[in-house]
């Protein structure tokens, strides 16, 4: 029996600068040419083996369909804060529980435009948690997902990172440039899972 949260008429929470949420709109409208900077979220799943989880996103995706990328990603609901909405994605897109969630760059945002011009626009806290179970994920957020070494997953992201959303290539590079003594406790366990000094 499929574990995934149903997907209704769902909304996208639009902010300012400063992340001060301005407004909603609905999830299958946003993403255009021209989308409004609004909240979301980015998360690394490792397992008990310490096994980084990457995900490729499904062909039917809005932005970015078929490309590699860290373990999930989502948006946050008006009454949601980052956490409440990763809980939340976890189950609807992998089928999993996370424990010990932590935050590795809370003031992480990008913009990028893919090859059909649809435009990310995103302030996006960065987390770190560990998977809890077997996964199920649905197959219309996730085309193929494996475990990866973390260290040869940066060497790849580092290698060829027209391979890998830009997100998640930023969000290697983000991290790398964070100084060791200004980490959160995430932004250190994710920089040495990685094999970042």
């Amino acid at each position: 029996m499929s574990t995934h949260t149903p997907v209704t008429e769902d909304h996208v929470v639009t902010c300012d600068d400063a992340g001060n949420r301005t407004g909603t709109i609905p999830r299958a409208e946003v993403h255009t040419t021209e989308t409004p900077l609004h909240l979301a979220f980015s998360c690394y799943l490792f397992d008990d083996a310490g096994r980084l989880l990457v995900t490729r996103r499904a062909l039917v995706k809005r932005t970015w369909p078929g490309v590699w990328t860290n373990s999930f990603c989502g948006h946050q609901r008006w009454t949601e804060a980052p956490e409440d909405s990763l809980q939340r994605h976890v189950v609807h897109e992998l089928g999993a529980e996370v424990t010990d969630v932590q935050v590795a760059l809370p003031d992480f945002r990008y913009r990028a435009v893919d090859a059909s011009g649809v435009v990310e626009n995103e302030i996006c806290p960065v987390f770190v948690a560990r998977v809890v179970g077997d996964l199920d994920p649905n197959p219309d957020e996730v085309a193929e997902h494996a475990w990866s070494d973390p260290v040869a997953f940066r060497t790849a992201v580092e290698a060829t990172p027209w391979a890998f959303s830009p997100w998640m290539v930023e969000q290697v590079e983000a991290l790398a440039a964070v100084p060791t003594a200004e980490r959160t406790p995430g932004a250190v366990a994710l920089a040495a899972a990685l094999g970042l000094r």
